[in-house]
């Protein structure tokens, strides 16, 4: 293990253990003190519900061409629902109502321009979705803020109607409908703006805000002019804002990530864990690099070498300990089997023995030497049941054939048959007759 796996190792608990913190803290009912930065919304409130009221105007703060030159202030008021998706961010909707008027008193001695010298639109609803992104604070360095600043943007569709020198609606030609009847107009638009709140308790913040609403057409003051551009109107707010859900959590709302984080990286209960994990870890390196020592190179760890110091090239077994060498067959021996002499078998197994392997060899070459076939018989002794040991002398004939075809025997010329319990050469009364009967036989067709 080296540096950087445990590094990344450390990493991951440190995570992980974040994570059980702040999980198990929102289980208890978080308070502002103990919410985690990892511990996800859960923990937080996420929804608010405001009201708010303000002053309505056909002019916005970024300027531009008008068709009145003056504008009059009227009261307009909506409320909002808002889900604060994170630390910065949140989607809000919106619905407002209102008037939006203005007149043409500077623009000459008469205040008439085109024979019209005011307009008023009624505004049956203006709703909109908006983006809500908490772009500073007046306090960052604190785990909670209590001023916030924000911009908004969005997209919304609005239903109004005009009147024009005090006239009706319907004596507008654009604002008429299809059978004369007075009808409301509705527009697109987008909404742009920025506020400030302050935080007044835990649950109500008040809010002030300005909002440009720029629409997609030019007939919310009932005039058409080719001088002029797409219509606008402004609305500067005031507010207050409930925060909803449970008392116990936070408002997400006003945590400050960064100054949570910070909290974390210096809770020391935090850092004696990590200490902790850090031995820990140490612990198990020198307990690997322990694990890991062969002194002796015989692929036996020290710990578990029965038998150190092997000379090098010792095959060796799990122990550590030299293999006993195998005998080797005399010619004499090799040339005394025939490939016909009984092959035995352990207990419940169908596995050759490796002592098997010289006269299965001595088979192998009479057989594709001089042709010819050969049945191969399956048996086994009485213990178990009488299908189970006929089923394990099939699978013993078929290790035998098996192993001839693999030295290159033609499968045809080997057939196998499984006689379970039949035909016993010893007593199944004793061991001795036991292990005897476990065999297989092989016989010239």
């Amino acid at each position: 293990m080296n540096y950087s796996t445990l590094k990344k190792g450390l990493a991951v608990s440190f995570v992980a253990l974040m994570g059980a913190t702040s999980l198990a803290n929102a289980q208890e009912s978080a308070t502002s003190s103990s919410a985690k930065v990892f511990g996800g919304r859960s923990q937080y409130r996420t929804w608010s519900l405001g009201v708010n009221g303000g002053v309505l105007s056909p002019f916005v703060v970024t300027g531009g061409s008008n068709d009145f030159t003056n504008w009059e202030p009227n009261l307009g008021y909506g409320i909002s629902l808002r889900k604060q998706l994170g630390h910065a961010f949140g989607l809000e909707g919106n619905v407002f109502r209102g008037k939006v008027s203005g007149t043409n008193k500077d623009a000459n001695a008469s205040g008439v321009v085109n024979g019209v010298s005011s307009f008023e639109t009624e505004l049956a609803y203006s709703a909109d979705l908006r983006g809500v992104v908490n772009v500073a604070t007046v306090d960052f360095l604190r785990r909670e803020n209590s001023v916030n600043f924000f911009v908004t943007a969005g997209y919304g569709v609005a239903a109004y109607r005009t009147a024009l020198n005090g006239a009706d609606v319907a004596d507008v030609p654009e604002n008429k409908g299809d059978d004369g009847d007075k009808k409301y107009i509705k527009e697109a638009y987008i909404p742009v703006g920025a506020g400030i709140k302050f935080k007044v308790s835990d649950r109500v913040s008040f809010n002030l805000g300005y909002t440009m609403h720029f629409i997609d057409g030019d007939n919310f003051d009932g005039v058409y002019a080719k001088a002029t551009s797409k219509d606008k109107f402004s609305y500067g707010y005031a507010g207050l804002e409930f925060s909803l859900g449970s008392k116990a959590k936070p408002n997400l709302d006003w945590v400050n990530p960064l100054a949570l984080m910070y909290d974390e990286l210096k809770d020391p209960s935090l850092r004696q864990e990590v200490e902790a994990l850090k031995t820990r870890v140490s612990a198990v390196e020198a307990s690997v690099e322990a694990l890991k020592k062969d002194s002796d190179g015989d692929g036996v760890s020290d710990q578990f070498d029965k038998c150190p110091g092997t000379p090098a090239g010792t095959a060796v077994d799990g122990s550590g300990c030299p293999l006993p060498k195998a005998p080797e067959p005399t010619t004499a021996t090799t040339s005394s089997l025939t490939g016909f002499e009984t092959i035995q078998f352990e207990f419940n197994s169908s596995v050759l023995k490796t002592e098997a392997y010289p006269t299965l060899d001595k088979l192998s070459s009479v057989l594709r030497e001089n042709g010819g076939k050969v049945t191969v018989n399956g048996y086994a002794s009485s213990e178990g049941t009488a299908a189970y040991n006929l089923k394990l002398s099939k699978d013993r004939a078929n290790s035998v054939k098996t192993y001839l075809v693999n030295s290159g025997v033609n499968a045809s010329q080997v057939a196998t048959k499984g006689n379970g319990e039949a035909n016993p050469i010893a007593s199944n009364d004793t061991e001795e007759g036991r292990i005897q009967n476990r065999r297989v036989e092989s016989a010239r067709n």
